[in-house]
């Protein structure tokens, strides 16, 4: 069995939900204040996460608009000149770590806007006969646990050598946003099942009738929570569907070739990981985002004070 060394990260959206912000910016490129205070963009938070878990190499699926400002960012940030950081010791830090992050970038094209599997299909070539994580370029993890989701993972990978996608326990009313899943529950702690059948954004109807899970509220379902580890074989669907022209919602839908795994026969497993997702893509997620990293930062204490302020305000 491979230890998991790759990653590809999809970054290739336009970013319309937090228009008109990404009318000069790039999604992946608005900033957060991360938990060591620093001020960085939504994307080498997720690279960090990536790396701080084990990853080695990581492919940026980016589109034709955003790779300049993306690339250009890691690229020349790294040359802060001595002068700049001479009494900012913290800054030339910053920089040094940045070019860790650039030597371990790739990038490649997502051409066309044809749906989340045509872009994951662009790394391809990349990712060659090695399994890999899968991450999202707008959703930023916080784990409840010493160890990050996509470590948490990547340790069950390591035990179970199959394809995994962790999920999270969602409202109904939210479904129509994610994949959802349901299987055999085949592991307590952490919840591990084994799937048996998924659907991309499944109405209500869909989902009462096909993705009940008996072991949570009747409201709540599985859906994914943006981190996947899969094998090779995902391209192969990949390239059928794209080939064939098989589309749903006039895109070519990444769920639709992880149903195609499960369904070979291939072993497919969800997982509950320590943590949470944020969706950084909308204006809502984004504040929320900044909230629980704000809450598990340097600077929780003094944040604890004022969002008390905050919040009474807000209900006025």
């Amino acid at each position: 069995m491979s230890r998991i060394r790759k990653a590809v990260i999809t970054a290739a959206g336009r970013g319309t939900r937090m228009y008109p912000a990404t009318a000069v910016i790039q999604k992946e490129m608005l900033p957060l204040m991360d938990l060591d205070g620093v001020c960085k963009p939504t994307i080498q938070l997720i690279i960090e996460e990536a790396l701080q878990s084990g990853i080695e190499e990581i492919c940026l699926v980016v589109n034709p608009n955003n790779r300049e400002q993306i690339e250009g960012y890691f690229q020349h940030l790294a040359k802060v000149s001595e002068e700049q950081v001479k009494s900012k010791p913290w800054m030339k830090e910053q920089a040094e770590r940045i070019q860790q992050i650039s030597d371990c970038l790739t990038y490649v094209v997502q051409e066309t806007q044809d749906g989340y599997g045509h872009a994951v299909y662009q790394a391809k070539e990349w990712v060659g006969n090695d399994p890999f994580l899968l991450m999202l370029g707008d959703h930023v993890y916080t784990s409840y646990m010493d160890i990050r989701c996509a470590m948490q993972l990547l340790e069950l990978y390591d035990k179970e050598g199959c394809a995994l996608s962790a999920v999270q326990q969602t409202p109904a009313s939210l479904i129509y946003l994610f994949g959802t899943v349901c299987g055999k529950k085949i592991n307590d702690v952490p919840p591990v099942y084994e799937i048996e059948n998924m659907i991309e954004k499944p109405s209500l109807e869909q989902a009462n009738t096909t993705l009940r899970q008996p072991e949570l509220p009747a409201d709540t379902y599985l859906c994914f929570f943006g981190l996947h580890i899969l094998g090779p074989s995902v391209f192969q669907h990949l390239q059928h569907n794209i080939e064939n022209n098989i589309r749903e919602k006039g895109e070519f839908q990444f769920t639709a070739a992880q149903e195609q795994i499960r369904a070979s026969g291939e072993r497919y497993l969800a997982v509950e990981l320590n943590g949470i997702r944020h969706d950084t893509g909308a204006p809502y997620g984004y504040v929320e985002t900044q909230i629980a990293l704000g809450s598990r930062s340097v600077y929780k204490e003094r944040l604890a004070e004022d969002m008390t302020h905050y919040l009474e305000v807000a209900r006025m």
